[in-house]
């Protein structure tokens, strides 16, 4: 039980292992369970507690998350405040749900999903199954795909290409808050100091700081995959 929850005695994460690979099949299954049953979850007053539950879910994980930080005493201003990509989705995220707004849906869809599949695929991640740590990660970076997909799915709110060069924007327009962050922390906050330290996308975009307009590039062009089920439909249900 104490390699669980332990910050310095725990089993090492090793990527695309058996555990990592499970982590991403139960994934792809549970988006695909709310893809299945969208039609029902539309019913009557489940579009709200399906919000409020997800919501809850993110909530939760960033509790439990800060509760470990503190309990195992390894806050660091450099590395465990919330100014990761992933860490600023999932706030947008809970405050999309809870206000069932549509105008947090773009940058929760785009980067959001971005983030978080690239996170999955990809972690930058040091403790493996069973770990705390492990489990928190996947179901953190699962529930904000689930919130944005939620949002599509049950709620009918359609991306538009407009939106998608508007989340671009605050995308960008994150940078400058983070890159002072990691200026008066020693971080590297949305790896835009330096890359991780273990291998990642980032590795095949050149060295720094050229990566950083590699990754710029590598952004839109999955912002725009991310746009494509919706780019042919002649009529939307609801634009933004």
């Amino acid at each position: 039980m104490d390699r669980w929850f332990d910050a310095y005695e725990a089993p090492e994460f090793t990527a695309f292992s058996p555990q990592h690979i499970a982590a991403i099949g139960v994934c792809v299954l549970l988006a695909a369970l709310m893809y299945r049953l969208r039609g029902w979850l539309r019913a009557g007053k489940r579009p709200r507690y399906a919000r409020w539950t997800i919501a809850a879910g993110l909530i939760l994980c960033e509790l439990s998350l800060n509760v470990w930080y503190a309990a195992e005493n390894v806050f660091d201003a450099g590395n465990t405040l919330p100014f990761e990509l992933c860490s600023i989705t999932l706030y947008a995220a809970v405050f999309m749900l809870l206000m069932n707004s549509r105008r947090l849906l773009p940058f929760v869809y785009f980067a959001g999903i971005g983030g978080a599949l690239q996170a999955i695929v990809t972690p930058v991640l040091g403790y493996g199954f069973p770990h705390f740590r492990f489990l928190e990660f996947f179901i953190a970076h699962l529930f904000i795909i689930l919130a944005a997909l939620h949002m599509v799915w049950i709620e009918g709110v359609r991306p538009t290409l407009r939106s998608l060069f508007a989340a671009f924007g605050w995308l960008n327009a994150l940078l400058l808050p983070v890159w002072a962050v990691n200026r008066l922390t020693g971080g590297n906050y949305m790896f835009i100091a330096r890359k991780p330290d273990t291998a990642s996308l980032l590795d095949l975009l050149g060295p720094y700081p050229w990566y950083l307009l590699s990754l710029e590039g590598v952004a839109l062009a999955l912002f725009g995959l991310l746009y494509l089920p919706f780019a042919f439909r002649g009529k939307r249900r609801t634009g933004l």
